[in-house]
């Protein structure tokens, strides 16, 4: 299934990842300059590490001793795993990266690995992420008809997808956790137990720490475009 959602990376978004990352990295190393900071790569769903080897490829050719990890959680299926025990995962993982380097790190995701990331930046309040990287990912949601949902849900479509998503079962599926239906809006801000809470779109308690913690992040950058295929409505992300 990886080539329903991650065979978009390598083809199209790398090429047009690629000239931002001297934006945000040195042009060029000089024997004085304390050395580049961390990268830090979250995959998103159905994708695993190896999806981005190109992007790594890139980055150690063009800056050289630069730290890059690309985080192997939750890879293939396991991507549908609920977003919030995601989040969890992710930041154990992040924790160790984020305290060796003291100077910051840069922080790509990819699709569904934007919302998780927006979500831990939220949720840490000794992040030290100096630029979010968010690629093709359905911030404000997903309202659309595609291959990967009609494998998922084979006999449900787009108009009544809801009934399944904004359902307690529904929500143990990542997809739901961010299924926007704008026909029944009074349905998702009621059910959604992630996607409402991180767009503050429903009152919860952490509303007001989650703001403050996300606005420690130093640059935030929103790739996304009409010729995607995947997220729907495109602007989402």
């Amino acid at each position: 299934m990886l080539g329903l959602w991650g065979q978009r990376l390598p083809a199209a978004w790398v090429l047009l990842l690629l000239p931002l990352l001297p934006l945000r990295l040195p042009a060029a190393p000089a024997p004085h300059r304390a050395s580049y900071k961390p990268v830090i790569v979250v995959h998103g769903l159905f994708d695993s590490s190896y999806s981005f080897r190109h992007l790594l490829e890139y980055i150690n050719e063009t800056h050289p001793g630069t730290v890059v990890t690309v985080l192997d959680l939750f890879d293939g299926r396991e991507s549908l795993r609920p977003l919030w025990e995601q989040v969890q995962g992710f930041r154990e993982a992040v924790v160790p990266i984020m305290a060796k380097a003291p100077q910051g790190v840069h922080l790509i995701c990819y699709s569904q690995g934007g919302l998780v990331c927006r979500a831990l930046l939220s949720v840490m309040d000794d992040h030290n992420v100096d630029s979010f990287i968010s690629l093709s990912s359905p911030q404000m949601g997903q309202y659309g008809d595609t291959d990967y949902l009609k494998w998922l849900f084979p006999t449900s479509m787009r108009s009544n997808l809801y009934r399944i998503c904004y359902s307690p079962w529904g929500q143990e599926f990542s997809i739901c956790n961010y299924w926007h239906d704008p026909h029944h809006d009074d349905l998702y801000l009621n059910a959604s137990s992630f996607l409402a809470l991180i767009n503050g779109e429903r009152d919860h308690p952490n509303a007001t720490e989650w703001r403050k913690n996300f606005l420690r992040v130093g640059h935030l950058v929103l790739i996304g475009g009409p010729d995607d295929g995947v997220i729907t409505p495109w602007q989402s992300r």
